[in-house]
């Protein structure tokens, strides 16, 4: 329990990898995967954290690995989220930039491809706006956590 079969450093190191991985194959990923999970998106992140467990605490199941482990992801979290917060660039490259999807009735159709959003998703936010028909919107906007907002003509 109370001993590790790796060295603390190489639980460090491996966490430190497993953490950048997660977090530029996430970011590819699209805003959609974080914002508005599906049930196939959950389940997706649920066997991706069983995957990389292993390659984090290299077959190390003591209490004190899984602390060290846990403790370093929450450090680097918190590393990021400095960075992020002092670092427009940096902010732009992790968190991403709201994109317009609609303006002024017209469609950004190249967006929703590259979003891997579907007409029927923002059709949906559309509707929760009071929007009947993309004529009826004067913008549309996928923010950074995944969520759209939708603003009516007036």
């Amino acid at each position: 329990m109370w001993n590790l079969s790796v060295p603390s450093w190489e639980l460090i190191v491996r966490s430190v990898v497993v953490y950048g991985f997660l977090l530029i194959v996430l970011r590819l990923t699209g805003k959609r995967q974080i914002g508005q999970l599906a049930p196939f998106d959950l389940v997706l992140l649920l066997v991706l954290s069983n995957a990389v467990q292993n390659s984090m605490n290299a077959g190390d199941n003591s209490l004190i690995g899984g602390l060290i482990s846990a403790l370093t992801l929450l450090v680097l979290n918190y590393i990021v989220g400095w960075i992020t917060f002092k670092s427009k660039k940096a902010s732009a490259w992790v968190e991403g930039q709201p994109e317009v999807l609609v303006h002024n009735g017209r469609i950004f159709q190249q967006v929703l491809d590259r979003e891997k959003l579907t007409r029927h998703e923002l059709e949906t936010a559309m509707r929760q706006a009071g929007c009947a028909t993309f004529t009826d919107v004067h913008f549309a906007i996928l923010e950074n956590n995944g969520s759209i907002t939708v603003k009516k003509k007036s």
